[in-house]
């Protein structure tokens, strides 16, 4: 809350301490719900794929490589360029791009009844000639399909919504397309997209030509699976020049790696030995990381002569692919590239500090009056803990701000008893993905040592409740008591659990124990303490 500055500084020149004492005062209670681990401050989460290409991005540019895109759609005949007699098996793992065809859509006296039908109006000959015309345009790819269904509304002078229920019900040609396919492809590795970049730039921009390229692959695999997306992002780069060697992707390698906390490299034959590389320089990338060990996390080679003549190119070229899921997977010790890339699709695995925040109160007080009557029946109640009952306390004799004065008690009519049962000073743990509630004691200690505490005591529950029902009670003036006696679910304590963590613990056969004898009970008095003409304690007549 905001103090005056002026008064603490007179304050601090009369009395020091006691201004340092005062400063205590100008803080207010803090409710249960924003104090931690509810109130938590947390980096937003990154994702491991993007991270990992931003990371990429930067060791690329800082070993002198300009940034490039390189083309998506490549066309079946720039396959047998590149691979020769072996593009046939290549393509076997590409993706053809398909689309539905443009219906030739016929218009006679039935379509014409049924138009008019659905309209309400029966079209004139100009309206039937230009829905003719219309259909004609988007045959021939003149009118765009987003825009056939506006285009028709036009003509036909209706609604949208119309336009679509004739095209359904009067046009099945619609409906009934297939999709057929053409002879483009989807990139499936972005050797296909240097060989068209080379061709463009080799003789007309100085060399070295140093470029790289973070994009999406797209690979018709049988099924995905741990290893394997058929969509993925390689991190792919190439250096073209006279003087370049099979030794610049050792040392490209080693100089990418190495932001990632590789320490050491090998470099080993690939037995794969794909034909748009020159024999024997097709090289598999080790890197033996401080964590991980010996990873595969990358492959280069020099492109063969023959793929680069087919472009025109005259000079050296060595590429260089990178994995970027692969690589992230190391990197996020991920052992499911699938969960890994799309989480949402996956089980949560949320830590128990995590859960720990999904536990709160079920009712809490909304005002600052209200958050300093939970503060004291709760403090009350832990110093008089052990007061055998029958009892009671005064916990607190509070003003509030609609002209009544609250008197609130902790008490336990029971005799024989305590003012609290055995279970009311129980604070909440979740240990394990378990939420559980425990007591300070040495039988507990190993539970609550491992556990992650909520922050959320029986008691501290029990006042909050008490407090929210006192300031409901405020507003009709009406005494009241909440008691509270054995607990068998959280509801019963004033406690809840987020929906989202407690679909967790019950996939994951955890379990919420918060059962235990509380054994306690609070009341309140309210007292008007000022009477309907406004004025306090003023003893006139007025009702």
């Amino acid at each position: 809350m905001r103090f005056d500055a002026d008064k603490f500084k007179e304050m601090a020149k009369l009395d020091f301490d006691a201004a340092w004492h005062e400063g205590a005062k100008i803080s207010d209670v803090i409710p249960l719900s924003k104090k931690y681990p509810r109130n938590i401050i947390r980096a937003a989460k990154k994702h491991p794929v993007a991270e990992t290409i931003q990371r990429l991005r930067e060791a690329y540019l800082m070993m002198g490589f300009d940034e490039a895109r390189v083309p998506l759609f490549i066309d079946e005949s720039e396959v047998y360029k590149q691979f020769g007699p072996e593009a046939s098996a290549v393509l076997d793992r590409v993706f053809y791009l398909g689309g539905l065809p443009r219906p030739n859509v016929g218009i006679g006296k039935k379509q014409l009844d049924s138009i008019s039908a659905i309209i309400g109006k029966t079209p004139d000959a100009e309206t039937e000639e230009n829905l003719r015309k219309t259909l004609h345009a988007y045959k021939k790819s003149e009118i765009d399909g987003d825009e056939l269904t506006h285009e028709l509304a036009s003509v036909l002078k209706t609604d949208d919504g119309l336009v679509v229920r004739i095209m359904d019900e009067v046009f099945p040609e619609f409906r009934e397309l297939s999709p057929e396919s053409s002879r483009v492809t989807l990139r499936s590795h972005m050797t296909s997209g240097w060989f068209l970049t080379l061709g463009e730039i080799w003789d007309k921009v100085p060399l070295p030509i140093r470029q790289f390229s973070i994009d999406r692959c797209f690979r018709r695999e049988q099924e995905e699976g741990p290893t394997r997306l058929m969509t993925y992002h390689s991190a792919s780069c190439i250096i073209a020049g006279e003087d370049v060697s099979v030794e610049d992707g050792k040392a490209v390698a080693a100089g990418l790696l190495s932001a990632f906390g590789f320490t050491d490299f090998e470099f080993r034959p690939d037995e794969k030995r794909s034909k748009y590389y020159v024999p024997d320089t097709q090289t598999e990338v080790y890197a033996k990381h401080p964590v991980h060990g010996w990873v595969e996390v990358a492959t280069f080679g020099m492109y063969s002569p023959h793929s680069l003549a087919a472009y025109g190119v005259e000079v050296p070229v060595m590429n260089l692919g990178l994995g970027v899921e692969r690589l992230a997977m190391i990197e996020y010790q991920s052992d499911d590239v699938r969960a890994m890339t799309h989480p949402q699709f996956f089980p949560n695995n949320y830590t128990d500090l995590e859960i720990a925040r999904a536990v709160s109160l079920k009712e809490s007080p909304k005002t600052q009056k209200g958050a300093e009557i939970a503060e004291a029946v709760a403090k009350t109640a832990r110093e008089n803990a052990d007061a055998p009952s029958p009892c009671e306390f005064l916990a607190c004799d509070i003003d509030f701000d609609f002209g009544c004065r609250v008197k609130v008690y902790i008490y336990e009519d029971e005799e024989n008893s305590k003012l609290l049962g055995p279970a009311a000073l129980n604070d909440v743990f979740v240990a394990e993905g378990k939420v559980l509630g425990l007591p300070d004691t040495s039988s507990y200690k190993k539970q609550r040592d491992k556990g992650v505490n909520a922050q959320i005591s029986f008691i501290e529950a029990v006042a909050n409740l008490a407090a929210a029902k006192i300031e409901e009670a405020v507003f009709y003036g009406e005494n009241g008591c909440v008691d509270f006696k054995m607990i068998k679910v959280p509801s019963e304590i004033n406690l809840k659990v987020e929906p989202w963590a407690m679909r967790y613990i019950t996939d994951n056969n955890k379990k919420i124990d918060v059962r235990g004898p509380v054994f306690t009970a609070v009341r309140w008095e309210i007292e008007q303490t000022e009477c309907s003409c406004g004025c306090e304690d003023c003893g006139c007549d007025k009702d």
